[in-house]
């Protein structure tokens, strides 16, 4: 019987299949990404994510930081999205940052993780 890689830890299977699209590696991949969705797929994404945050905080925290497996960095970037997407979903009710018309940054720093 073939087995299927894990790409989460598995108390997160149900997180799957926003894995592709937000569990990037940098902020600017993440923000990239935020910009490129709808408002209702950032609040989709958001509303399945927040509830189990405070849950894969505490499963993180138990691990080495220093040493995390790679389904937990998959969690933890997606933990890193939610907090990207919060601002649109409940600040600014909409990907974009209001009346910053073509404006951008550019990250120049990421968590050392």
């Amino acid at each position: 019987m073939p087995t299927t890689a894990r790409t989460l830890p598995e108390a997160f299977s149900d997180l799957e299949p926003y894995v592709a699209d937000w569990a990037l590696p940098t902020r600017q991949e993440r923000y990239d990404m935020r910009l490129s969705k709808s408002f209702d797929e950032l609040a989709e994404f958001y509303d399945a994510i927040a509830p189990r945050a405070e849950e894969a905080i505490e499963y993180l925290n138990g691990l080495d930081m220093a040493d995390l497996p790679e389904d937990a960095t998959r969690l933890l970037r997606l933990l890193y999205s939610m907090i990207l997407a919060s601002y649109a979903v409940n600040v600014f009710l909409q990907p974009r940052i209001p009346d910053s018309g073509a404006a951008f940054f550019n990250t120049t720093a990421e968590p050392a993780v």
